[in-house]
């Protein structure tokens, strides 16, 4: 299967967003960095559809010795952006339709198709996405939320890597990374990286130490 990593910006008591809902603009320069790193390191990204509607757009590479890698590689300049939907509702005026990446919907087939994709998949169940994913040649993945998308697939054990850069910014409320209500798989997790990072940010990054196979 593929390799799953999160990648989140949450503050110190874990949240997303701020109370009242909405984004919460967590992390700066450092932040940045670390997540154009995980970028460069993926072939693609998911990021479920109500985050794609709260944002507006996907993120993207633009460190240029990240892209150089990448060209060096014979990668593409960006990671392919996997939008994960149950209903297919995306507007068409969204920014996403115009930034320069692969587009690929990741929908039950119910939804309709989207004209702006490159490519439809079925999502029934995450192990088939994943096997699918893998046979078009996507071998690593970043998770880029919402808290949804990445509770479940931690729930089924198929996040391998979170990375988190810790904000200095206490919220308050209940817009947690992992939901309350989340049955996530228990497992421990090994710490592979701690860094400082600009603006007091702290990143760390672990392995779960028991993957499923």
């Amino acid at each position: 299967m593929p390799k799953l990593r999160l990648v989140l910006a949450v503050s110190l008591d874990g949240r997303l967003a701020p109370p009242d809902g909405g984004a919460a603009q967590l992390g700066g320069a450092g932040d940045r960095r670390v997540l154009e790193e995980a970028l460069a390191w993926a072939d693609g990204c998911l990021i479920g559809a109500e985050t794609l509607r709260r944002h507006g757009s996907t993120c993207l590479i633009h460190a240029p010795d990240l892209l150089a890698q990448r060209a060096a590689a014979g990668r593409s300049d960006q990671p392919v952006a996997l939008v994960v939907t149950r209903t297919g509702q995306i507007s068409a005026e969204l920014p996403f339709w115009q930034q320069p990446l692969q587009r690929w919907l990741l929908a039950p087939a119910v939804a309709p198709p989207l004209p702006g994709c490159d490519r439809h998949l079925g999502l029934v169940s995450w192990s088939a996405a994943l096997s699918a994913l893998q046979a078009a040649g996507l071998e690593r993945l970043v998770v880029l939320g919402g808290a949804t998308l990445a509770a479940g697939l931690l729930a089924e054990g198929w996040i391998e890597e979170l990375q988190l850069t810790l904000c200095p910014q206490v919220l308050g409320g209940p817009h947690s990374w992992v939901p309350l209500q989340a049955a996530v798989q228990a497992g421990a997790w090994r710490l592979e990286e701690h860094r400082r990072l600009e603006g007091d940010e702290l990143l760390v990054r672990y392995r779960r130490v028991l993957a499923k196979p």
